[in-house]
């Protein structure tokens, strides 16, 4: 798979750069029935489009390798970057001597 094999099938699906499993499962199926026959589409190229770029994600997801690094953690998860940057910080709720 090419790069912009990647880029075709996100643009397909109507995904940015970002996005969670749930949100490509999501994506997937809700196009699939908006083009389906059953609820007024009939575009059964369109649906075997969408299917095709689903299934080069997902073979795309599978040979990810993800990171367990500390920095990636805190990019994916603000909320903690935060409270470890604050946690000690008095004006905060910390106190000294908190090491978290």
């Amino acid at each position: 798979m090419t790069y912009a094999e990647l880029r075709k099938a996100l643009n397909v699906l109507g995904i940015g750069e970002r996005a969670t499993m749930a949100e490509v499962r999501k994506r997937q199926r809700d196009l699939v029935k908006k083009y389906h026959p059953d609820s007024g589409g009939d575009d059964g190229e369109r649906i075997r489009q969408v299917n095709e770029a689903y299934g080069l994600v997902l073979r795309y997801l599978g040979e990810y390798r993800f990171s367990f690094a500390e920095a990636e953690f805190y990019e994916q998860n603000p909320e903690e970057r935060l409270r470890r940057q604050f946690m000690a910080d008095p004006l905060w709720g910390g106190g000294e001597g908190d090491d978290g």
